[in-house]
């Protein structure tokens, strides 16, 4: 039995992908999923003018653990302009606006795949591209983190009023940007999403404590069959660290 760590990479299925968008992008993105999983997550990466990409390390986690972990496939990508590892997408950043034609390609590839049970994480700028451009009736539901509101407005905003879906904002207690209090403010025109105070959490999540709530929060809310995650695991691991 091993202590899952910062590091540590569970067995999966991974594989290159490029999303094509409507206005004739190519991006570079990757699935990570179990054999036959049963819900998706397509995750919108933090500001690339700032360092976000898909490999920002909350998203880079979750794709190395829950597949085995929550059978949950996890599909990544770079919007537009941004680059990590794996490539760089072609384009420009657009302030989250072309951005949504780039959520829309990761969503199409999804549904086209078969994927099931499709929600979407976004993280920081991410969660601005969800909240503008989303349109709710193609998934399950969504997950922000440390949402900014930076790009979106009230009307936006407005607009997840009778979504229909589950919509979860999770608010760190020290975030850089939109603490707890105003965070409900914010969302007061916004209902349906459930605003969730992080305690002693930072708008980057970093350290492995807070990883894990952040993971075995989502898991609770798309699979609650595997929730509470094991920080254990009794198997073969593709890559693994007790640092």
């Amino acid at each position: 039995m091993s202590v899952i760590s910062a590091n540590s990479v569970l067995p999966a299925t991974r594989f290159d992908i490029e999303l094509m968008t409507s206005d004739g992008l190519t991006l570079v993105g990757e699935v990570a999923t179990p054999d036959t999983p049963t819900a998706t997550i397509i995750c919108v990466h933090p500001l690339p003018t700032h360092g976000g990409m898909m490999d920002s390390h909350v998203l880079r986690k979750m794709s190395w653990r829950l597949p085995s972990l929550a059978n949950i496939a996890v599909i990544r990508f770079n919007t537009r302009g941004t680059t990590s590892p794996r490539g760089t997408s072609q384009g420009a950043f657009d302030h989250a606006e072309g951005e949504g034609l780039d959520l829309q390609a990761a969503i199409d590839f999804a549904r086209t795949q078969g994927y099931p049970n499709i929600w979407v994480v976004g993280w920081s700028f991410g969660t601005d591209v969800i909240l503008k451009n989303l349109d709710a009736s193609q998934v399950q539901g969504v997950i922000l983190l440390s949402p900014p509101v930076r790009f979106t407005s009230d009307e936006e905003l407005a607009r997840w009023s009778g979504s229909g879906k589950k919509c979860l904002a999770l608010i760190p207690e020290h975030d850089d940007y939109l603490q707890p209090e105003a965070a409900r403010d914010r969302f007061s025109i916004a209902p349906d999403f459930t605003v969730e105070a992080v305690p002693e959490a930072k708008h980057l999540w970093v350290g492995e404590k807070f990883v894990y709530y952040v993971l075995n929060r989502i898991v609770q809310e798309i699979e609650p069959r595997h929730e509470p995650l094991s920080k254990d695991w009794d198997g073969p691991m593709e890559r693994w660290s007790d640092l």
